[in-house]
């Protein structure tokens, strides 16, 4: 389903760019496949700067090589890796980087932006001097079958390293919200003078043409996040019904997919035909199935079926239903039965036209031309208070005054690297040569004054706390110190409570009035829930502490910690158990009336003197 949309400009790939610098995406989704958000938002870049998409790598070769064309429509110049198979994960990283550092030239047009649409493409890439790192998270990748386990710990290196996180929905944007301080919103777009075509009259496809009316039909990907036996289901309620399947299958075989006399699969099409088949269909359908794969996906095609003027059928896909539940020419529907009377009313719908007017209306404002430029508008003050900064990091490299020769390198000029390197100095008498990418100590936990002279911390803020006299002595060498005892406050609808949970917690939020730890222990486990096999984090913390508690406090705060809802962790993410009270993670669930969020002998947030 490639092509390129209708009001996108054409560039003449031999022509350069003016003034916009180069962007670099990385993206597990080939260029000529499936034509969606990648396409539609670099086809847009590619309008005023240079713009590259490195593809994943095909293994199919005695050697490594590089194939590089360019789109004729839009000038996107796209990277082929070709690999030899066999290669181990490291051998392929530095194969993957020497091409790329052989494909980039090493003075690219400024700024220079690096976009990811997979976090898996970022150990042979990260070492690029970008302006701008943007995260633009269109799938929650990590719910896909067979994805690769190093997924998730990759993405929180990309979310730490990255200026900008855009989000293809709003479930997706509250999942990544907490956990990157520049994250945005970008739900599907639609190029609506393309698939309002669809409207007039004009040619059927011929694998269309006889199949008999009324039509029903679907175009993207088949996948796990279709759901087969709904689709099965309509069609054995609607023999009449013609049910017309467009779009390529992958990861399930063919041999999955149901088969019944008026269930047509057409195979993949280009995205300049998908006006001519929605043409011919009363009614759009989107047969998804409701699991970790369509949790939160925010489909493109919603707007695109509008735009073509089809009345849609969807089963409940959060996004979908957040996003147009109250349109009339939407229909959401769970089960089988539902899905047909919603398809029922659909049809009906199809044979009139007054609902179009408040669909163009609304589609208006979801176009890819504003959604590209405000992304455009965001990167470009991105790049304005950038602080990228990417020293050389190699003693070869260094000022020719420096001394030729050490004793020691340490890599790394974080807390261990810092404290490694003054001990070996000033114990061992070792001459050492610190290096760090960064043009300063302290790693995420540096702080520095800002142009208004306040002190802030330029990664986040960061708490020292420890119950060794020893460390405290020693790093008191270094920094002075402001006493601190970190309390936090959670909303609770119209309370703010404390958190960790604590005995006032409790009293607050059920109007208690308990006054011992033996008293609020004794409460927490009159609202345990008994859990036959405890298997997962979900079960640890609800056999504890009962399901409301669970709600209110844990479920939200874990998805935030690591990304994942406590159901899909195992349950040796959150088993820990103290006397008397559990601890859950970062949760700790406390008797006692104790505010501080940790209690240790030295809780200091340590101020360094130079």
């Amino acid at each position: 389903m490639s092509g390129i949309p209708s009001d996108v400009d054409a560039i003449n790939p031999d022509s350069p760019t003016e003034g916009g610098g180069t962007l670099i995406c990385f993206s597990h989704l080939r260029w000529n496949f499936v034509y969606q958000r990648p396409q539609h938002l670099m086809s847009r870049f590619a309008r005023d700067r240079k713009v590259i998409v490195w593809e994943e790598p095909i293994h199919d070769a005695p050697s490594a090589t590089l194939d590089t064309h360019v789109c004729d429509c839009s000038g996107v110049t796209i990277l082929t890796p070709h690999l030899p198979a066999g290669l181990s994960r490291h051998e392929e990283t530095e194969t993957l980087r020497a091409l790329l550092d052989g494909a980039i030239t090493r003075d690219p047009a400024r700024p220079l932006i690096c976009w990811y649409y997979t976090p898996m493409m970022l150990p042979f890439s990260d070492h690029l001097a970008a302006d701008c790192i943007v995260y633009d998270c269109m799938d929650e990748l990590a719910n896909f079958k067979g994805a690769p386990s190093e997924l998730l710990p990759l993405e929180q290196r990309l979310l730490d390293s990255c200026d900008l996180v855009f989000t293809g929905g709003h479930s997706l944007y509250e999942a990544k919200a907490a956990r990157h301080p520049s994250v945005h919103a970008f739900p599907s777009s639609v190029d609506a003078t393309h698939f309002s075509t669809a409207r007039a009259a004009g040619p059927e496809p011929e694998d269309q043409a006889e199949l008999p009316s009324p039509r029903l039909g679907f175009y993207g990907v088949v996948d796990e996040r279709m759901d087969l036996a709904l689709l099965e289901g309509l069609a054995d309620a609607r023999p009449e019904w013609s049910i017309v399947i467009v779009g390529p299958v992958v990861k399930i075989s063919d041999a999955d997919l149901p088969r019944r006399p008026n269930l047509h699969y057409l195979g993949g099409k280009g995205y300049a035909e998908l006006p001519d088949y929605l043409r011919g269909w009363d009614v759009a359908l989107m047969p998804f199935a409701i699991n970790e794969a369509t949790r939160f996906i925010s489909p493109t095609k919603t707007p695109e079926y509008l735009a073509a003027g089809c009345p849609v059928v969807s089963t409940p896909v959060r996004d979908v239903v957040r996003g147009y539940g109250d349109v009339e020419a939407v229909r959401i529907a769970d089960g089988r039965d539902a899905f047909v009377a919603a398809c029922d009313a659909a049809l009906t719908l199809s044979r009139t036209n007054g609902w179009l007017a408040a669909v163009d209306a609304r589609l208006a404002g979801e176009s890819w031309d504003l959604t590209q430029c405000a992304m455009s508008n965001l990167i470009d003050e991105a790049v304005q208070r950038s602080s990228h900064v990417y020293p050389v990091v190699s003693p070869i490299g260094a000022d020719g005054d420096r001394p030729q020769s050490y004793d020691v390198m340490v890599v790394g000029a974080g807390f261990a690297g810092a404290i490694m390197a003054e001990r070996l100095a000033r114990d061992a008498g070792k001459r050492v040569l610190v290096v760090d990418k960064r043009p300063h100590v302290a790693g995420n936990a540096y702080d520095r004054l800002d142009d208004a002279g306040i002190l802030i911390h330029q990664y986040g803020p960061h708490i020292f706390h420890t119950n060794s006299a020893d460390i405290f002595e020693y790093l008191s060498q270094f920094t002075e110190w402001r006493g601190y005892e970190h309390r936090v406050l959670a909303a609770v609808g119209d309370r703010l409570v404390p958190m960790p949970i604590n005995r006032t917690t409790v009293n607050s939020l059920y109007h208690l009035d308990l006054r011992t730890e033996e008293e609020a222990a004794a409460f927490l486990a009159s609202r345990a829930e008994p859990v036959d096999i405890v298997r997962t984090s979900e079960d640890v913390v609800i056999s504890a502490v009962g399901r409301e508690l669970y709600e209110t406090f844990f479920q939200g705060y874990t998805r935030k910690q690591w990304g994942m809802d406590p159901s899909e962790l195992d349950k040796s993410a959150l088993l820990q158990t103290l006397t008397r009270f559990p601890r859950l993670g970062s949760c700790t669930v406390k008797v006692s009336c104790d505010e501080r969020f940790q209690r240790t002998a030295f809780y200091r947030r340590g101020h360094p003197m130079g």
